[in-house]
């Protein structure tokens, strides 16, 4: 086994985080999608999917190293948002957490001096400072707009999707 219990605990764990996170962002996403912000709620639904998709390469990487698969269970999502900005504050919290949980990863994997969970979880760590950056300019916007979210639906409509496309307009690879 390439993977060390620890880390397969953990990342077993980190599993379930992401699952919320994508079952989160739906709740959110929903909210917007009831308040007819149709570009908020489009932008709330591909990140559950991206974080579907995070737990999914978590879930690959605990396969090809080796250790079983353990999901555990997922708390229920928060679904009562005041308004867009708690909606979004939500958020930025969730990915702040999200960051404090992979750092905690690679300090696991860097204790037992696994290379390979290292470089795995170098990738996640890079997605976090995207993800963080994304939700505190999101979030300035929201303020910013006050009660005017139609100029944060305007912005959210312009703005290049920062996970479809790099600075020279090239799809990522996933």
């Amino acid at each position: 086994m390439l993977i060390s219990v620890e880390l397969e605990n953990a990342i077993n764990q980190q599993v379930g985080n992401e699952f919320g996170a994508s079952l989160q962002y739906v709740s959110i996403a929903s909210y917007f999608k009831n308040e007819d912000l149709e570009q908020l709620a489009a932008f709330f639904t591909r990140q559950a999917d991206e974080e579907r998709m995070h737990a999914m390469k978590f879930v690959g990487y605990v396969l090809d190293t080796g250790g079983q698969v353990r999901i555990p269970a997922i708390p229920a999502t928060r679904y009562d948002f005041q308004s867009a900005e708690d909606a979004v504050q939500t958020a930025l919290n969730w990915e702040l957490e999200v960051t404090r949980q992979i750092n905690g990863l690679m300090d696991i994997a860097v204790e037992k001096r696994d290379y390979m969970g290292q470089d795995f979880l170098r990738w996640f760590i890079t997605e976090q400072r995207e993800e963080v950056s994304t939700m505190s300019t999101l979030l300035n916007i929201v303020k910013r707009a006050k009660d005017n979210l139609l100029r944060v639906e305007d912005y959210l409509a312009r703005r290049p999707d920062p996970h479809t496309a790099d600075a020279g307009g090239e799809a990522e690879a996933e």
